[in-house]
């Protein structure tokens, strides 16, 4: 995969720049949640594992101060061009803002580019399925500028925090550390234990003996700048800072159950109320998972899985009805130990733990009932759990 992705990537660069002389390419992986889903940004626990899909990029540096960018996956956009000192002006919403926020965000920090570079991107994650293509892009941006411009003191985990900084501040997406932290912090076969709360993480490896890790895209596209996602981080800051009437917390994720349910009645607006409680449940969840995971109940860990879908459909509201119907179709399944959607909502993916004789079932089953009610088809992944960012 990684060999094929790096031919498509140089065959495009060839092709936008007329040359491949001089060029090295860099891949970083998207991601999928098992668990943990909109409590990065509210301070608690998250659970998410690269994948063996991501975004490829091919890069030169230049002699000019010329940034320019083109897309394999985009080809109709042709050749962005854009100098390094007019960054700060030069957002225009479409795709090349991810890339320019990246280098925006290293020259803010004083990690000062001594020159341009072009740059041929090629994904093989889907578009707009939630599995994290701009955290991908973000991270191999930064990833390759650290190659390139010799910033070797910068660590993955501070390209992570660069990718959300550029994310939050120059393509005006509110996200949280999750996405960057799970492409830049990958480790083959395990997932990733992060308290978002301190930063504090460990790796947790999936052990799915007899069972796949499946992947159906809702071929719904979602675009989380232009949906409710920021909506839903102003409901949840504006119910922290009820309970913060009584509680001396800094986030939500820092309150318990018991807490919650106690006083939950100082949140005065109910829909806020009901974001509050995804995010306190949500967050017991993945504690509570992992653990189960650690024990070998891997039953448990899909039960928990099942309960955050539950949760996002009722009181988060993110997601839609072409996942609830990949979500209950699935728990229909015998050999089904959890499916649940994955991402920020609206659209996307769901990801399910499916037992091996049971994963053609699983196809066979879901996919006619979702054209039937849909109208259009779903798509199949069965993906492996990869690494971080790499030099290939």
């Amino acid at each position: 995969m990684a060999l094929e992705g790096k031919k498509i990537v140089l065959e495009g660069f060839e092709k936008a720049y007329g040359t491949t002389d001089g060029v090295r390419v860099f891949f970083a992986p998207g991601r999928v949640n098992l668990i943990g889903e909109h409590t990065d940004y509210n301070g608690g626990h998250v659970f998410p594992c690269a994948l063996d899909i991501g975004t490829y990029a091919a890069v030169k540096k230049r002699e000019d101060r010329k940034l320019r960018f083109a897309s394999v996956n985009i080809p109709a956009a042709g050749v962005t061009e854009v100098m390094i000192d007019d960054l700060d002006s030069a957002r225009t919403g479409k795709w090349a803002d991810y890339p320019k926020g990246v280098v925006w965000a290293f020259e803010g920090r004083g990690y000062k580019l001594d020159c341009g570079f072009d740059m041929a991107i090629y994904g093989d994650i889907p578009n707009g399925a939630g599995l994290s293509s701009s955290a991908a892009l973000e991270v191999v941006t930064g990833f390759a500028l650290r190659a390139l411009y010799g910033f070797d003191q910068i660590t993955n985990e501070e390209l992570a925090l660069i990718g959300q900084y550029s994310e939050n501040n120059y393509n005006g997406m509110n996200c949280g550390i999750m996405d960057q932290f799970a492409s830049a912090m990958g480790k083959e076969n395990n997932a990733i234990f992060l308290d978002t709360n301190t930063m504090k993480f460990e790796y947790a490896p999936i052990k799915l003996d007899g069972m796949k890790l499946l992947i159906t895209n809702t071929n719904k596209k979602h675009s989380l700048v232009d949906s409710e996602y920021n909506a839903r981080r102003a409901q949840c800051a504006e119910a922290l800072k009820d309970m913060q009437a009584k509680y001396d917390i800094k986030a939500l994720g820092e309150l318990s159950i018991e807490q919650f349910e106690a006083d939950k009645d100082l949140i005065k607006d109910d829909v806020c109320r009901r974001r509050a409680k995804h995010a306190v449940y949500e967050n017991q969840r993945t504690i509570e998972a992992v653990q189960a995971l650690k024990d070998g109940n891997v039953a448990r860990f899909g039960e928990l899985m099942n309960q955050s879908h539950v949760s996002l459909r009722d009181d988060y509201e993110t997601s839609c009805p072409e996942a609830d119907i990949l979500a209950e179709e699935a728990w229909k399944i015998d050999g089904v130990v959890g499916s649940r959607i994955t991402g920020g909502g609206f659209g996307g993916c769901t990801v399910s733990i499916v037992k091996d004789e049971a994963v053609d079932e699983f196809i066979n089953k879901i996919g006619p009932v979702y054209l039937e009610k849909v109208g259009y088809e779903a798509s199949f992944y069965r993906l492996g759990i990869g690494n971080g960012p790499v030099e290939l």
